[in-house]
């Protein structure tokens, strides 16, 4: 009687993992195309036809390219959160704090240039009024992990507006050097020169940080010691 029961078991974990394996080919192949010819113009039958499967085989997986961008920005930034999670864990300071956020930003993104043009294409999607609905959601998630990390190492409460600014200052330095070079530097290695401002960019993140400081808590900061 067992022997009986484990066959039908077998055949559907055989399915599952076909199933996996085809919905990842349509991801990467989406991650590709968008990479090369942007979101909007991207066509789902060219993202099939990238991944080898029929078009229907795409809407059996995805209800359409909305979703598939979604599911694509979620799992970069939810990996990259853990990422920044792990690099950050035993910081006690802003400035170790900053410096290993920047660190993570660049590990992530070093040789994988097409998650980082999919990353700013969605992040400019976010002004668009007709865009992709559901992206924001991943990206608000990933401002909340850094403001954790920057609440975690602030000697007393800001309001999580302030929190936010500083989140979202962190995020625009990356992706706004990241964007800007990959035009106009003439460097061989975008991310060593990167990482050779990491002391500059985290000296005017201290700094901004500090100036969010209450001006009468500012000289028992920690941040008002280490000037």
């Amino acid at each position: 009687m067992k022997k009986l029961e484990s066959k039908p078991v077998r055949r559907q974990s055989r399915q599952r993992r076909r199933t996996k394996v085809t919905r990842q080919k349509l991801l990467e192949a989406a991650r590709a195309v968008f990479a090369e010819k942007g979101i909007d113009l991207t066509r789902i039958d060219e993202i099939s036809e990238r991944a080898d499967v029929g078009k229907g085989t795409f809407y059996y997986h995805f209800k359409g390219k909305p979703q598939i961008v979604k599911e694509l920005i979620r799992s970069n930034l939810s990996e990259l959160a853990s990422i920044i999670e792990e690099k950050c864990r035993n910081d006690t300071e802003i400035q170790d704090l900053l410096h290993h956020m920047i660190g993570a930003h660049i590990e992530f993104f070093s040789n994988r240039w097409a998650d980082f043009v999919l990353y700013f294409q969605a992040l400019s999607d976010l002004k668009l009024e007709e865009g992709y609905p559901g992206i924001e959601t991943p990206f608000i998630e990933y401002l909340q992990c850094a403001e954790g990390l920057l609440e975690s190492v602030i000697k007393y409460r800001l309001p999580q507006p302030v929190l936010r600014r500083i989140a979202c200052a962190i995020a625009g330095l990356v992706s706004g050097y990241y964007s800007f070079a990959s035009i106009a530097s003439q460097d061989a290695d975008i991310d060593e020169v990167f990482a050779s401002l990491r002391g500059a960019m985290v000296a005017s993140l201290a700094r901004f940080v500090q100036e969010a400081y209450p001006s009468n808590q500012v000289a028992g900061s920690s941040l008002a010691n280490n000037k």
